[in-house]
């Protein structure tokens, strides 16, 4: 029944418009599944056919893209300080870390912020804000978003090719393991800035 409901959802128009939204809400408010909608679509392009994998990447290619150019301007055309909660302290603390790390590596810190949610936001209002070249800075977001996005959909086409059990089983294995992948990564993050003092 379940996978029936799953083949469906997989063959609807609205699919991958819908997964589109989410990845683009998920540039925003870290709460929006994106990063598992996308791993989900690519375990169903395996174990159902559909949608294709090449669109799946596609579609939530340009969705992180879109995301995070809308973040950046934000930061180019708001700033950092203008609503209360940017002024909060531990907000402040992050973009502050964001500047000193742009100042240093651009490519670098724009790239590897796309895998990491909070300081995916940071970094790209900081960079809109510090007037990071627009065109640098879209074509690195864009191979970003690519590999974030290729990423995201070869974990959940990884596990619909391995495990069996049929789409829901692919989905529900693929999704927890691209979320536990993403908790791991956030603590040792944390703990790597608790040992430093920075964040």
């Amino acid at each position: 029944m379940i996978d029936e409901v799953l083949a469906q959802a997989a063959t609807n128009p609205w699919a991958l418009p819908l997964m589109f939204l989410l990845v683009l809400g998920d540039a925003f408010l870290v709460i929006i599944p994106g990063e598992a909608a996308v791993t989900a679509f690519g375990a169903l392009a395996v174990s159902n056919g559909a949608p294709p994998l090449p669109a799946v990447i596609v579609v939530a290619t340009a969705g992180a893209l879109m995301g995070d150019v809308s973040c950046y301007l934000v930061g180019r055309w708001v700033g950092l300080e203008r609503w209360g909660w940017m002024r909060r302290p531990r907000i402040q603390a992050a973009f502050s870390w964001a500047r000193s790390r742009l100042d240093q590596r651009t490519a670098l810190v724009l790239f590897t912020a796309r895998f990491i949610p909070f300081a995916r936001l940071a970094v790209n209002l900081t960079a809109g804000a510090s007037r990071v070249p627009a065109p640098r800075y879209v074509v690195v977001a864009g191979l970003a978003a690519l590999g974030w996005a290729s990423y995201q959909a070869l974990i959940g086409a990884a596990v619909a090719t391995i495990v069996p059990g049929g789409p829901v089983v692919a989905v529900i294995i693929s999704v927890v393991l691209a979320l536990g992948i993403g908790l791991v990564i956030d603590a040792l993050l944390a703990r790597r800035g608790r040992r430093t003092g920075r964040l």
